[in-house]
C-alpha cells in the first residue's frame, strides 16, 4: 500500500527556494550512518521541538532589536502575538514528531542502541553543528509536508496530477485479472502513497525508500498504536516558512491526516511491501508463488516519480532499473531533472542526453522519443506534465516543474 524589490534581495530569495527544492528529496546514495540514517533521523525528530524553539528565540530577538517606533507598529499589527502563536504550533507539530520517535524506538531498537546521535561528519565545529541543525529541521519539516501531499485531502489535487499518468499507464498495460501475479517496484517511494495506489490496482507492489525520515514517518501511519482512525492527526506544515504568505490564517492553518489508513501486506490481504534501503543495492526478486515454472526473476514494472534526478550517477540508476526488470519489462517515469548539487552529482544530463543514455543501456521509449507513434495509447506516450511538489496552494509563489513522463520497455 503504500516550497523584492532590489535585485540582490530577489536573487537571494530565489536561491533560497532552489536550495529547498534541491534538498527536499533524498539523494540516491548508500549511507549507513549518514544524514538519512535511522540514528540521524531519530535524533532530528527528537530535536524538532528544541531546534524550532531555538529558531523562534532568534526571531524574538530580531523583533526586540528593532527601534521603539517600529516595535510599536509591530505590536499594533500583532507581530508579538504571531510569534506566541508559532510557539503553540511548534508544540502541536511536536506531538507528531514525538509519535514518530516512539514508533522508531519500537521498530529500530537494535539500530538505535548502537548510537543515538548522528555520526556525520567526523570532525565538527560550531558552523558544522549549525549546518546539521538546519539539515535536521529541514528534513523533519519536509516530512510534515509529505504527510499533507501523500495522506491528506489537501493533497488530492497535487497527487492527481502526478499520480494519474502513472496509474493510467499501469492500468492500460495489464488486465485486472493478471495483476496479482505481476510485481511493481516503486523506488524513492517517500511516504508510499503512490505505491499504495498502485497496489489498489491489484498489483504486488514493493515500495523502496532509503531515507529513514520517510520510512519512520510512514511507519507512524502503519502502526495501529499511533494511527487507528482517519484524520487522527493534525500538522501545521507551513508555519515555519513566512515568505510569500498572504495572511497569518493561511500560514498557520492546520491540516488533518491521514485521509485513509494504510497497512502492509503482512497486516492485511493487500499487495504492498516496504523495503527500507538503497535501491542500487536491490536484487531482482524471485517469481511470485503460483507463477509458471519458467517465469524469470525480476519486476514486471518499475514506477519512478521525482526520482531519477536524485542520482549521483544517473547511469548507475538506469542500469539498475534495467537489471531489475524482467525481459520485456516496463519502466514508467514522471519527474524533472533537478540534479543533486554539483558537489554530489557526477553526471548532470540534459533530457535529450537522458534518452540517449536510456537507449545505450537498453530501453525503448513507448510511442517514440517524440511521443508521436500513433500505435500507442495516448496515456502511454511521452509528454510534458506541469506539476508541483509539496506546494502550499495558498501561498503567493508557485514553483511549476515541466516534468517529463515516459513509458520505456526493456529490450
Amino acid at each position: 500500500m503504500f516550497i523584492e524589490k532590489e535585485l540582490v534581495v530577489l536573487k537571494a530569495d530565489i536561491n533560497s527556494e532552489l536550495n529547498v527544492l534541491q534538498c527536499h528529496r533524498t539523494p540516491n546514495v548508500v549511507s549507513h550512518n549518514g544524514p538519512f540514517s535511522i540514528q540521524a533521523s531519530s535524533a532530528a525528530y527528537s530535536r524538532y521541538r528544541s531546534l524550532s524553539m531555538n529558531e523562534l528565540s532568534r526571531m524574538r530577538a530580531s523583533y526586540t532589536s528593532i527601534g521603539r517606533a517600529h516595535k510599536r507598529i509591530g505590536y499594533e499589527i500583532g507581530y508579538p502575538k504571531k510569534l506566541d502563536k508559532l510557539a503553540e504550533l511548534i508544540q502541536a507539530n511536536a506531538k507528531v514528531t514525538d509519535g514518530i520517535v516512539a514508533v522508531m524506538r519500537r521498530n529500530y531498537s537494535k539500530e538505535l542502541s548502537i548510537s543515538s546521535t548522528p555520526s556525520w561528519p567526523a570532525v565538527r565545529s560550531t558552523a558544522t553543528e549549525t549546518s546539521i541543525d538546519s539539515h535536521c529541521l529541514s528534513r523533519t519539516r519536509e516530512a510534515l509536508k509529505h504527510f499533507v501531499r501523500d495522506w491528506s485531502d489537501a493533497g488530492i489535487s497535487e497527487r492527481s496530477v502526478i499520480f494519474e499518468p502513472i496509474l493510467c499507464a499501469l492500468s492500460t498495460i495489464s488486465a485486472p485479472s493478471s495483476r496479482s501475479q505481476k510485481r511493481v517496484l516503486v523506488p524513492g517511494s517517500g511516504l508510499s502513497r503512490l505505491a499504495f495506489e498502485i497496489s489498489q490496482l491489484g498489483y504486488d507492489v514493493t515500495a523502496c525508500e532509503l531515507s529513514a525520515y520517510m520510512n519512520s514517518a510512514f511507519r507512524f501511519l502503519l502502526d495501529p498504536d499511533t494511527t487507528s482512525i482517519v484524520n487522527q492527526h493534525q500538522v501545521h506544515p507551513y508555519a515555519h516558512w513566512w515568505s510569500h504568505s498572504r495572511n497569518t490564517a493561511n500560514l498557520f492553518r492546520g491540516i488533518r491526516f491521514p485521509d485513509i489508513i494504510p497497512r502492509l501486506a503482512e497486516d492485511e490481504i493487500v499487495g504492498l511491501h516496504l523495503k527500507e534501503g538503497d535501491f542500487l543495492a536491490l536484487d531482482a526478486p524471485d517469481a511470485l508463488t503460483g507463477s509458471a515454472r519458467d517465469t524469470p526473476k525480476g519486476y514486471d514494472f518499475i514506477a519512478t516519480l521525482f526520482f531519477i534526478d536524485t542520482s549521483v550517477n544517473i547511469l548507475y540508476t538506469l542500469e539498475q532499473i534495467h537489471k531489475l526488470l524482467k525481459p520485456g519489462g516496463t519502466w514508467v517515469n514522471l519527474g524533472p531533472l533537478l540534479w543533486c548539487s554539483s558537489a554530489q552529482a557526477q553526471l548532470e544530463l540534459t533530457l535529450e542526453e537522458v534518452f540517449d543514455a536510456m537507449e545505450a543501456v537498453g530501453f525503448s521509449v513507448a510511442g517514440g522519443r517524440d511521443g508521436c507513434d500513433s500505435d500507442e495509447p495516448d496515456c502511454m506516450k511521452r509528454r510534458t506534465i506541469p506539476c508541483e511538489y509539496t506546494h502550499d496552494n495558498k501561498a503567493m509563489m508557485r514553483w511549476i516543474y515541466e516534468a517529463e513522463f515516459w513509458v520505456a520497455r526493456k529490450v
